[in-house]
Protein backbone atom coordinates (compact mmCIF):
# COMPACT_ATOMS: atom_id res chain seq x y z
CA UNK A 1 0.00 0.00 0.00
CA UNK A 2 1.66 3.16 -0.88
CA UNK A 3 1.74 6.03 1.61
CA UNK A 4 0.89 9.62 1.20
CA UNK A 5 3.40 11.96 2.22
CA UNK A 6 1.25 13.56 5.39
CA UNK A 7 1.36 9.77 6.50
CA UNK A 8 5.21 9.72 6.49
CA UNK A 9 4.97 12.92 8.44
CA UNK A 10 2.68 11.36 10.80
CA UNK A 11 4.65 8.79 11.33
CA UNK A 12 7.52 10.83 13.06
CA UNK A 13 5.22 13.05 14.94
CA UNK A 14 2.67 10.56 16.10
CA UNK A 15 3.49 8.85 19.76
CA UNK A 16 2.17 5.69 18.24
CA UNK A 17 4.67 4.95 15.76
CA UNK A 18 9.16 5.33 16.61
CA UNK A 19 9.89 6.19 12.92
CA UNK A 20 8.32 7.06 9.43
CA UNK A 21 6.75 5.17 6.61
CA UNK A 22 7.95 4.10 3.40
CA UNK A 23 7.57 1.91 0.40
CA UNK A 24 8.63 0.13 -2.51
CA UNK A 25 7.02 2.38 -5.07
CA UNK A 26 7.09 5.58 -2.92
CA UNK A 27 8.94 7.92 -4.82
CA UNK A 28 8.20 10.86 -2.93
CA UNK A 29 10.76 8.99 -0.51
CA UNK A 30 13.89 9.96 -2.25
CA UNK A 31 14.29 13.41 -0.98
CA UNK A 32 13.88 11.72 2.89
CA UNK A 33 12.05 14.50 4.24
CA UNK A 34 12.35 14.03 7.95
CA UNK A 35 10.60 15.92 11.14
CA UNK A 36 11.97 17.66 14.12
CA UNK A 37 13.20 14.89 15.96
CA UNK A 38 14.67 13.19 12.90
CA UNK A 39 16.71 15.87 11.89
CA UNK A 40 18.24 16.84 16.03
CA UNK A 41 19.57 12.93 15.50
CA UNK A 42 20.46 12.70 11.16
CA UNK A 43 21.77 16.12 11.25
CA UNK A 44 23.35 17.05 8.15
CA UNK A 45 24.86 13.76 7.08
CA UNK A 46 25.78 14.94 3.99
CA UNK A 47 26.12 18.23 1.90
CA UNK A 48 23.93 18.76 -1.49
CA UNK A 49 25.96 20.85 -2.69
CA UNK A 50 27.34 19.30 -6.05
CA UNK A 51 29.00 22.62 -6.89
CA UNK A 52 31.00 21.68 -4.07
CA UNK A 53 32.34 18.42 -4.32
CA UNK A 54 35.47 19.24 -5.77
CA UNK A 55 36.48 21.02 -2.45
CA UNK A 56 36.91 19.00 0.48
CA UNK A 57 35.22 20.50 3.99
CA UNK A 58 37.05 19.25 6.96
CA UNK A 59 35.46 19.16 10.65
CA UNK A 60 37.29 20.05 13.74
CA UNK A 61 38.01 16.21 14.18
CA UNK A 62 39.99 16.52 11.16
CA UNK A 63 37.59 14.09 9.03
CA UNK A 64 36.28 15.34 5.89
CA UNK A 65 32.61 16.50 5.92
CA UNK A 66 29.97 14.27 4.18
CA UNK A 67 32.19 11.08 5.06
CA UNK A 68 30.55 7.97 6.30
CA UNK A 69 32.63 8.16 9.72
CA UNK A 70 32.27 11.81 10.07
CA UNK A 71 27.70 11.19 9.46
CA UNK A 72 27.49 8.71 12.20
CA UNK A 73 29.47 10.90 14.56
CA UNK A 74 27.92 14.09 13.68
CA UNK A 75 25.18 12.11 14.39
CA UNK A 76 25.28 10.80 18.04
CA UNK A 77 26.59 14.51 18.70
CA UNK A 78 23.47 16.65 17.25
CA UNK A 79 21.62 13.88 19.65
CA UNK A 80 24.06 14.78 22.72
CA UNK A 81 23.46 18.22 22.04
CA UNK A 82 19.95 17.99 21.42
CA UNK A 83 19.85 16.86 25.27
CA UNK A 84 22.06 19.68 26.50
CA UNK A 85 20.44 22.36 25.03
CA UNK A 86 16.40 21.39 25.07
CA UNK A 87 15.50 24.93 24.97
CA UNK A 88 17.52 25.59 21.35
CA UNK A 89 14.44 24.83 18.54
CA UNK A 90 15.70 23.15 15.93
CA UNK A 91 14.79 23.79 11.98
CA UNK A 92 13.74 20.84 9.48
CA UNK A 93 15.72 20.50 7.01
CA UNK A 94 15.66 17.88 4.40
CA UNK A 95 18.37 14.93 4.00
CA UNK A 96 19.50 13.01 1.37
CA UNK A 97 21.63 9.72 1.74
CA UNK A 98 21.82 9.60 -2.51
CA UNK A 99 25.06 9.62 -1.84
CA UNK A 100 25.97 6.93 -0.28
CA UNK A 101 25.33 4.66 -3.65
CA UNK A 102 27.68 1.60 -4.12
CA UNK A 103 26.49 -1.93 -1.81
CA UNK A 104 29.59 -1.04 0.91
CA UNK A 105 29.28 2.59 1.16
CA UNK A 106 25.65 1.66 2.76
CA UNK A 107 26.55 -1.36 4.67
CA UNK A 108 29.45 0.44 6.27
CA UNK A 109 26.69 3.25 6.99
CA UNK A 110 24.36 0.71 8.52
CA UNK A 111 27.03 -0.58 10.74
CA UNK A 112 28.42 2.57 11.80
CA UNK A 113 24.55 3.73 12.77
CA UNK A 114 24.04 0.65 14.40
CA UNK A 115 27.37 1.44 16.28
CA UNK A 116 25.89 5.12 17.15
CA UNK A 117 22.96 3.02 19.38
CA UNK A 118 20.55 5.33 18.13
CA UNK A 119 17.30 3.79 16.56
CA UNK A 120 16.06 6.70 14.27
CA UNK A 121 19.64 6.74 12.32
CA UNK A 122 19.28 3.22 11.98
CA UNK A 123 15.40 3.60 10.95
CA UNK A 124 16.74 6.38 8.63
CA UNK A 125 19.72 4.47 7.07
CA UNK A 126 17.28 1.09 6.89
CA UNK A 127 14.64 3.21 4.79
CA UNK A 128 16.70 4.48 2.08
CA UNK A 129 18.40 0.88 2.12
CA UNK A 130 14.62 -0.62 1.68
CA UNK A 131 14.34 1.81 -1.28
CA UNK A 132 17.86 1.17 -2.96
CA UNK A 133 18.39 -2.18 -2.60
CA UNK A 134 16.54 -5.25 -3.67
CA UNK A 135 14.53 -7.14 -0.84
CA UNK A 136 16.75 -10.42 -1.80
CA UNK A 137 19.79 -8.69 -0.50
CA UNK A 138 18.62 -6.07 2.08
CA UNK A 139 17.40 -9.60 3.41
CA UNK A 140 20.68 -11.21 3.27
CA UNK A 141 22.86 -8.34 5.15
CA UNK A 142 20.10 -7.84 7.75
CA UNK A 143 20.18 -11.49 8.42
CA UNK A 144 23.57 -10.61 10.11
CA UNK A 145 22.57 -7.77 11.74
CA UNK A 146 20.18 -8.69 14.42
CA UNK A 147 19.85 -5.13 15.67
CA UNK A 148 19.05 -3.48 12.53
CA UNK A 149 16.78 -6.64 12.12
CA UNK A 150 14.93 -5.84 15.04
CA UNK A 151 14.23 -2.54 14.40
CA UNK A 152 13.00 -3.35 10.74
CA UNK A 153 10.69 -6.10 12.16
CA UNK A 154 9.45 -3.59 15.10
CA UNK A 155 9.18 -0.76 11.88
CA UNK A 156 7.22 -2.90 9.29
CA UNK A 157 4.77 -4.26 12.70
CA UNK A 158 3.97 -0.74 13.37
CA UNK A 159 3.35 0.25 9.67
CA UNK A 160 1.21 -2.99 9.43
CA UNK A 161 2.98 -4.16 6.27
CA UNK A 162 2.43 -7.18 6.92
CA UNK A 163 3.18 -8.37 3.25
CA UNK A 164 7.02 -7.49 3.41
CA UNK A 165 7.12 -9.06 6.81
CA UNK A 166 6.02 -12.21 5.95
CA UNK A 167 8.41 -11.93 3.13
CA UNK A 168 11.07 -11.36 5.85
CA UNK A 169 10.13 -14.22 7.70
CA UNK A 170 10.50 -16.91 4.85
CA UNK A 171 13.50 -15.45 3.35
CA UNK A 172 15.15 -15.43 6.80
CA UNK A 173 14.01 -19.51 7.08
CA UNK A 174 11.82 -18.68 10.41
CA UNK A 175 8.72 -20.53 9.41
CA UNK A 176 7.30 -20.35 12.52
CA UNK A 177 6.99 -16.53 12.62
CA UNK A 178 5.94 -16.59 9.08
CA UNK A 179 2.90 -18.97 10.14
CA UNK A 180 1.89 -17.14 13.11
CA UNK A 181 1.90 -13.68 10.92
CA UNK A 182 -0.25 -15.28 8.62
CA UNK A 183 -2.57 -16.91 11.02
CA UNK A 184 -2.87 -13.06 12.48
CA UNK A 185 -4.83 -12.18 9.36
CA UNK A 186 -8.08 -14.09 10.45
CA UNK A 187 -8.41 -10.70 12.91
CA UNK A 188 -8.79 -8.69 9.60
CA UNK A 189 -12.11 -11.57 8.67
CA UNK A 190 -15.21 -10.58 9.66
CA UNK A 191 -17.56 -13.19 8.60
CA UNK A 192 -17.31 -15.91 10.80
CA UNK A 193 -17.55 -18.64 7.64
CA UNK A 194 -14.90 -17.24 5.84
CA UNK A 195 -12.35 -16.79 8.68
CA UNK A 196 -13.35 -20.63 9.85
CA UNK A 197 -12.23 -21.32 6.30
CA UNK A 198 -9.33 -19.12 6.99
CA UNK A 199 -8.37 -21.01 9.79
CA UNK A 200 -8.75 -24.59 8.52
CA UNK A 201 -6.10 -23.57 6.07
CA UNK A 202 -3.86 -22.29 8.55
CA UNK A 203 -4.03 -26.08 10.03
CA UNK A 204 -1.24 -27.03 6.91
CA UNK A 205 1.47 -24.28 8.05
CA UNK A 206 4.43 -24.89 9.78
CA UNK A 207 3.85 -24.10 13.32
CA UNK A 208 5.13 -25.32 16.45
CA UNK A 209 3.62 -28.29 17.88
CA UNK A 210 1.99 -26.21 20.77
CA UNK A 211 0.68 -23.57 18.43
CA UNK A 212 -0.36 -26.13 15.92
CA UNK A 213 -2.71 -27.22 19.05
CA UNK A 214 -3.51 -23.53 20.00
CA UNK A 215 -4.55 -23.06 16.15
CA UNK A 216 -6.13 -26.30 15.97
CA UNK A 217 -8.58 -25.33 19.31
CA UNK A 218 -9.31 -22.16 17.72
CA UNK A 219 -10.91 -23.56 14.46
CA UNK A 220 -12.45 -26.45 16.64
CA UNK A 221 -14.22 -23.47 18.85
CA UNK A 222 -15.37 -21.14 16.16
CA UNK A 223 -16.71 -23.99 14.32
CA UNK A 224 -18.82 -24.75 16.91
CA UNK A 225 -19.66 -21.62 18.10
CA UNK A 226 -21.26 -20.63 14.21
CA UNK A 227 -23.64 -24.25 14.72
CA UNK A 228 -24.80 -23.19 18.10
CA UNK A 229 -25.28 -20.27 16.94
CA UNK A 230 -27.56 -20.80 14.41
CA UNK A 231 -29.38 -23.16 16.77
CA UNK A 232 -30.17 -20.44 19.00
CA UNK A 233 -30.79 -17.85 16.81
CA UNK A 234 -33.58 -20.19 15.27
CA UNK A 235 -34.93 -21.29 19.06
CA UNK A 236 -34.79 -17.23 20.05
CA UNK A 237 -36.80 -16.31 17.37
CA UNK A 238 -38.92 -19.32 17.36
CA UNK A 239 -40.02 -18.35 21.24
CA UNK A 240 -40.99 -21.53 22.43
CA UNK A 241 -37.67 -22.28 24.77
CA UNK A 242 -38.57 -20.67 27.71
CA UNK A 243 -35.05 -19.74 28.58
CA UNK A 244 -34.47 -17.66 25.68
CA UNK A 245 -37.64 -15.93 26.77
CA UNK A 246 -36.87 -15.09 30.51
CA UNK A 247 -33.10 -14.21 29.63
CA UNK A 248 -32.40 -12.82 26.54
CA UNK A 249 -29.23 -12.98 24.52
CA UNK A 250 -27.34 -9.92 25.39
CA UNK A 251 -24.81 -10.91 22.37
CA UNK A 252 -23.98 -13.53 19.40
CA UNK A 253 -21.85 -16.50 21.04
CA UNK A 254 -19.14 -16.20 17.94
CA UNK A 255 -15.86 -15.07 18.00
CA UNK A 256 -15.90 -15.15 22.09
CA UNK A 257 -13.31 -16.68 23.96
CA UNK A 258 -13.44 -20.21 25.34
CA UNK A 259 -14.34 -19.43 28.60
CA UNK A 260 -17.01 -17.59 27.88
CA UNK A 261 -18.46 -19.75 25.72
CA UNK A 262 -18.46 -22.50 28.19
CA UNK A 263 -20.09 -20.13 30.55
CA UNK A 264 -22.82 -19.60 27.54
CA UNK A 265 -23.51 -23.44 27.39
CA UNK A 266 -23.88 -23.46 31.03
CA UNK A 267 -26.25 -20.52 31.12
CA UNK A 268 -28.42 -21.74 28.30
CA UNK A 269 -27.44 -25.69 27.99
CA UNK A 270 -27.05 -26.59 31.31
CA UNK A 271 -29.06 -30.20 31.03
CA UNK A 272 -28.29 -30.74 27.65
CA UNK A 273 -26.37 -34.56 26.94
CA UNK A 274 -22.67 -35.02 26.35
CA UNK A 275 -23.46 -35.89 23.00
CA UNK A 276 -24.78 -32.27 21.78
CA UNK A 277 -21.76 -29.45 20.50
CA UNK A 278 -23.88 -27.02 23.12
CA UNK A 279 -23.29 -29.62 26.12
CA UNK A 280 -21.34 -27.96 28.86
CA UNK A 281 -19.32 -31.65 29.82
CA UNK A 282 -18.93 -31.69 26.08
CA UNK A 283 -16.91 -28.68 25.90
CA UNK A 284 -15.17 -29.58 28.71
CA UNK A 285 -13.98 -33.22 27.28
CA UNK A 286 -13.55 -31.44 23.86
CA UNK A 287 -10.87 -28.51 24.85
CA UNK A 288 -9.45 -29.91 28.03
CA UNK A 289 -11.02 -27.54 30.13
CA UNK A 290 -9.70 -28.54 34.08
CA UNK A 291 -11.93 -29.75 36.59
CA UNK A 292 -11.49 -26.01 38.63
CA UNK A 293 -12.17 -23.90 35.67
CA UNK A 294 -15.58 -26.14 34.94
CA UNK A 295 -16.68 -25.75 38.23
CA UNK A 296 -16.29 -21.83 39.06
CA UNK A 297 -17.99 -21.30 35.89
CA UNK A 298 -20.35 -23.63 36.05
CA UNK A 299 -20.73 -22.39 39.71
CA UNK A 300 -21.06 -18.92 38.21
CA UNK A 301 -23.74 -19.70 35.65
CA UNK A 302 -26.24 -21.62 37.35
CA UNK A 303 -25.82 -18.83 40.73
CA UNK A 304 -26.71 -16.27 38.29
CA UNK A 305 -29.87 -17.99 36.95
CA UNK A 306 -30.91 -18.37 41.16
CA UNK A 307 -30.70 -22.62 39.73
CA UNK A 308 -29.81 -23.76 43.80
CA UNK A 309 -30.43 -27.23 43.05
CA UNK A 310 -27.75 -27.02 40.64
CA UNK A 311 -25.03 -25.29 42.50
CA UNK A 312 -25.87 -27.93 45.34
CA UNK A 313 -25.28 -30.85 42.86
CA UNK A 314 -21.89 -29.56 42.03
CA UNK A 315 -20.57 -29.92 45.02
CA UNK A 316 -22.03 -33.43 45.59
CA UNK A 317 -19.69 -35.88 46.38
CA UNK A 318 -19.84 -40.14 47.32
CA UNK A 319 -17.11 -41.50 49.49
CA UNK A 320 -16.84 -45.19 49.58
CA UNK A 321 -19.37 -46.02 52.29
CA UNK A 322 -22.03 -44.19 49.87
CA UNK A 323 -22.04 -40.99 51.83
CA UNK A 324 -22.40 -37.68 50.51
CA UNK A 325 -20.72 -34.96 51.36
CA UNK A 326 -19.90 -31.36 49.63
CA UNK A 327 -16.89 -31.22 48.32
CA UNK A 328 -14.83 -28.35 46.04
CA UNK A 329 -11.94 -27.54 44.17
CA UNK A 330 -12.29 -24.35 45.26
CA UNK A 331 -12.11 -22.88 49.03
CA UNK A 332 -15.95 -22.40 50.65
CA UNK A 333 -14.93 -18.41 50.89
CA UNK A 334 -14.45 -18.30 47.09
CA UNK A 335 -17.48 -20.35 47.31
CA UNK A 336 -19.48 -17.76 49.49
CA UNK A 337 -18.61 -14.84 48.19
CA UNK A 338 -19.68 -16.09 43.97
CA UNK A 339 -22.51 -17.20 46.13
CA UNK A 340 -23.30 -13.81 47.39
CA UNK A 341 -22.64 -11.86 44.73
CA UNK A 342 -25.39 -13.29 42.83
CA UNK A 343 -27.59 -12.79 45.50
CA UNK A 344 -28.26 -16.00 46.99
CA UNK A 345 -30.59 -16.18 49.89
CA UNK A 346 -29.49 -17.19 53.56
CA UNK A 347 -30.08 -20.33 53.66
CA UNK A 348 -28.24 -21.44 50.64
CA UNK A 349 -25.04 -19.18 51.93
CA UNK A 350 -25.27 -20.74 55.03
CA UNK A 351 -25.18 -24.17 54.09
CA UNK A 352 -21.46 -23.36 52.65
CA UNK A 353 -20.41 -20.66 55.20
CA UNK A 354 -20.94 -23.53 57.77
CA UNK A 355 -17.99 -25.65 55.42
CA UNK A 356 -15.09 -22.88 56.36
CA UNK A 357 -12.60 -24.42 57.66
CA UNK A 358 -10.67 -21.40 59.60
CA UNK A 359 -13.36 -20.88 62.77
CA UNK A 360 -12.32 -17.15 63.09
CA UNK A 361 -13.09 -16.78 59.29
CA UNK A 362 -16.30 -18.32 59.49
CA UNK A 363 -17.72 -16.83 62.19
CA UNK A 364 -16.59 -13.67 60.09
CA UNK A 365 -18.50 -14.47 57.29
CA UNK A 366 -21.85 -15.62 59.25
CA UNK A 367 -21.40 -12.26 60.93
CA UNK A 368 -21.10 -10.17 57.47
CA UNK A 369 -23.96 -12.42 55.72
CA UNK A 370 -26.11 -12.55 58.95
CA UNK A 371 -25.81 -17.12 59.12
CA UNK A 372 -27.45 -16.15 62.39
CA UNK A 373 -27.67 -20.23 63.61
CA UNK A 374 -24.14 -19.65 63.10
CA UNK A 375 -23.16 -17.43 64.86
CA UNK A 376 -25.55 -18.71 67.55
CA UNK A 377 -23.86 -22.30 67.55
CA UNK A 378 -20.61 -20.62 67.68
CA UNK A 379 -21.00 -18.36 70.56
CA UNK A 380 -22.76 -21.61 72.41
CA UNK A 381 -19.66 -23.76 71.44
CA UNK A 382 -17.57 -20.98 73.50
CA UNK A 383 -19.74 -21.09 75.95
CA UNK A 384 -19.62 -17.05 76.08
CA UNK A 385 -22.78 -15.63 77.49
CA UNK A 386 -21.89 -11.99 77.08
CA UNK A 387 -21.47 -12.49 73.63
CA UNK A 388 -24.75 -14.25 72.79
CA UNK A 389 -26.41 -11.44 74.48
CA UNK A 390 -24.90 -8.99 72.48
CA UNK A 391 -26.00 -10.63 69.57
CA UNK A 392 -29.54 -11.10 70.70
CA UNK A 393 -29.99 -7.36 69.87
CA UNK A 394 -28.82 -8.30 66.31
CA UNK A 395 -31.61 -10.72 65.30
CA UNK A 396 -35.08 -10.11 64.54
CA UNK A 397 -37.54 -9.89 67.35
CA UNK A 398 -39.56 -13.11 67.70
CA UNK A 399 -38.04 -14.41 65.33
CA UNK A 400 -36.68 -18.21 65.57
CA UNK A 401 -33.03 -17.27 66.24
CA UNK A 402 -34.22 -15.07 69.16
CA UNK A 403 -36.08 -17.72 70.78
CA UNK A 404 -33.16 -20.13 70.28
CA UNK A 405 -30.59 -17.84 72.18
CA UNK A 406 -33.29 -17.17 74.97
CA UNK A 407 -33.64 -21.29 75.09
CA UNK A 408 -29.74 -21.27 75.09
CA UNK A 409 -29.18 -18.50 78.03
CA UNK A 410 -31.76 -20.40 80.65
CA UNK A 411 -30.52 -23.82 79.63
CA UNK A 412 -29.25 -24.72 82.98
CA UNK A 413 -26.96 -27.61 81.40
CA UNK A 414 -25.15 -25.00 79.70
CA UNK A 415 -22.06 -24.26 82.08
CA UNK A 416 -21.09 -20.36 80.60
CA UNK A 417 -17.79 -19.24 80.82
CA UNK A 418 -18.62 -15.50 81.96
Amino acid sequence: MIKSKVDEEDYWHSSKFKAFTFDDEDDELSRLKESRQAVNNIRRLVEEDDDEDDVEKVSWSGEPVGSISWSVKETAASSQRADREPAFPKISTAVSLEKFRTLQDKLLLLDLAIAAHDGNVIMAVLIYLKRTLCKEVLFRELESRQTALRHFIHYLSETQNQRLLLELHRALGRAEDAALLQYKEHLSITDENKRRDFLKNCLSLPFSAEDLAHVQDHYTLLERQIIIEVTDRQAERGGKVEIFQKFPRKALILNMPLITTLYYCCFYHYAEPEGTFSSPLNIRQTFKISEKQYFVTALAARAKLKAWLDVDALFASRNWLGFTRKKSPLSFQRVVDILQKNSAPTHVLQDYVALVDDGELRLTLAQKHKCHNIVINTYRDMKDRQLLLGYRGKVVRGSVEERKIDDLLSNPQIRWKN
